[in-house]
């Protein structure tokens, strides 16, 4: 279903910030669902105006209140009826704000399947009780979901995918009141929907109307978490074995979502690694995949669009891309994560590992000159830490922090010494510069993707798109500009795997990049360019080597829409 956003406000009694509100979102050219749940005559009077001044308000009316709750499914089910993909819930007493809409309507784009639950950030307004009395709620959501994911569980301030909860809607008696917002969003938990937070400012205006009875409403929320919690009882072995399994399946885009509950799974694979070895540990990673096969669609029609890509470029010898194949592909990426998981832990690669470009790296690291390596997310170049030791070289890994903190979290529980080479940074950016250049200086080498677009948040000019397989694709400049701040050599590094073992491959790229000031987007453009067709022939090698599990290609074409929208 193509990308088509509305907004729907339940109100009940709330006229006053109506019209700035209205008028603000407005400004989305999107469809605004007002629902007027029995209220008096004055706010029927200010939104019967609102829906003639502005166009984009649909107006419907509840003739007896029936709860917050109702009015929000009333207005989601019409505005599916109407063709609507998705609807940011928004309250009607000015609470929240709606300078972050942008901010929702950005991450449902890139992440389509996802409920993106704003995250409050308080200021002094917030009424005490209010503000610790949330709290319980939270504790019993991550309890009945077996989550932390969602910071903020009572937060009407949310974009829901329309297909997914509508068919809930539809399914099951969902209570109309207060503990709705609550309800809902375990439900959604449950049913495996993929859960983000968006953190936003929350105030409680001076003249704010709130209908949240303290008594009645925290009774209703209590009886709500008795209910969830029996049913999260019998629901709790799909829960475990999802949050034990939870891995990284496809994303729409890579820092769309953040990590899924990585470090229980990585710590109990450890265990079972440990205490019953490799082969058993594969059969397990076997197992796992299947599920995430089964359940992951979008990481099967990302995997089956990726290899159509790969055979129609020249892949001839590749079998027609299906079922069959798409499944190889995710468990050529579980058993590669089992062997990363290996190195991590200690295990030795000797003998198993043939260079290509031994030599010239060899007379790099004789004369002590630091480079930058551009490695890809092809294969698995993480195990040249174990050959780093080899050549007494140190090698530094350039991963973005806020997305892998959990893994590497895990992963220092599993040795101590991971991490030492680890540089974890938020965005490529002066500061990283200068940590990276004291690191060139003294020899060592830099290790950074280059297959990886950019964070949500970064600017769209931080991409150029270059052709990839017979379309253009998003390619992220960071990683170029970095190399050429840094004015060292800069190599291409590849790590595949092959019958006997692995086979690492270094290339020369240039001897520095350069980016004159006049020509610096098109000469960016280019060594882009040059890095892409590097990257679809070692594609060609190892097809099924390639684990960017997502569509790689529908950024650009969201920019697109974004400008002719």
């Amino acid at each position: 279903m193509k990308f088509n956003p509305c907004f729907v406000i339940p109100v009940f009694d709330h006229w006053k910030q109506m019209r700035e509100m209205v008028k603000s979102l407005s400004e989305h050219g999107s469809s605004i669902y007002i629902v007027d749940d029995g209220s008096n005559d004055e706010t029927r009077s200010v939104l019967d105006s609102l829906a003639r001044e502005f166009r984009s308000v649909r107006l419907f009316r509840l003739q007896e209140n029936a709860g917050k709750g109702a009015a929000v499914m009333h207005g989601m089910l019409k505005a599916f009826e109407d063709g609507c993909s998705h609807a940011l819930q928004i309250d009607a007493d000015g609470q929240h704000d709606v300078r972050d809409v942008p901010r929702f309507l950005r991450l449902a784009r890139i992440n389509p399947e996802a409920l993106i639950c704003g995250a409050p950030l308080y200021d002094a307004s917030i009424p005490k009780k209010r503000f610790y009395g949330r709290y319980i709620t939270h504790f019993w959501v991550c309890v009945e979901t077996l989550s932390f994911r969602v910071r903020d569980s009572m937060c009407g301030f949310r974009l829901y995918p329309l297909k997914s909860v509508c068919a809930l809607i539809r399914r099951v008696n969902l209570p109309k009141r207060m503990n709705f917002d609550v309800e809902i969003l375990v439900r959604m938990a449950w049913e495996g929907v993929p859960m983000e937070s968006v953190p936003t400012r929350v105030v409680y205006p001076p003249d704010g109307l709130s209908h949240f009875d303290m008594l009645k409403d925290n009774i209703r929320i209590s009886l709500t978490h008795v209910r969830l919690f029996t049913g999260m009882l019998f629901r709790l072995p799909v829960l475990l074995f999802r949050k034990v399994f939870a891995g990284r399946a496809a994303r729409a885009h890579w820092s769309g979502l953040a990590e899924r509950g990585s470090m229980p799974g990585l710590l109990f694979l450890v265990i079972f690694y440990r205490l019953f070895g490799e082969r058993a540990a594969r059969v397990l990673v076997f197992l796992i995949v299947v599920y995430f096969f089964i359940t992951g669609k979008r990481a099967r029609d990302a995997s089956m669009d990726y290899l159509k890509r790969v055979r129609a470029f020249g892949g001839n010898g590749m079998p027609a891309p299906g079922l069959m194949s798409s499944f190889s592909h995710m468990l050529s990426f579980g058993y590669s994560g089992l062997e990363r998981l290996a190195a991590w832990m200690g295990k030795s690669f000797d003998g198993r590992i043939e260079f290509v470009g031994r030599a010239e790296l060899a007379d790099l690291i004789a004369a002590k000159k630091g480079a930058v390596l551009i490695a890809s997310h092809l294969g698995n170049p993480e195990l040249a830490r174990a050959f780093s030791m080899w050549e007494n070289v140190t090698i530094n890994f350039v991963v973005y922090m806020d997305h892998a903190r959990l893994s590497n979290t895990a992963l220092s529980r599993v040795n101590a010494g991971f991490g030492a080479n680890l540089v974890q940074i938020p965005s490529v950016g002066p500061d990283t510069a200068i940590l990276l250049k004291e690191k060139i200086e003294r020899g060592e080498l830099v290790v950074i993707t280059g297959d990886r677009t950019p964070p949500l948040d970064a600017k769209k000019d931080r991409i150029i798109p270059v052709s990839f397989l017979g379309e253009e694709a998003p390619f992220a400049q960071g990683p170029f500009i970095l190399a050429s701040l840094l004015d060292c050599p800069v190599y291409l590094f590849f790590c595949l795997q092959h019958e006997k073992g692995f086979r690492i491959y270094l290339e020369r790229f240039a001897g520095k990049i350069e980016l004159p000031r006049g020509e610096r987007r098109a000469r960016l453009r280019d060594y882009m360019l040059k890095y892409a067709k590097r990257l679809e022939h070692y594609c060609l090698m190892a097809p099924c080597q390639w684990f960017n599990f997502y569509d790689f290609w529908q950024h650009r074409v969201h920019e697109q829409e974004d400008k002719n929208g």
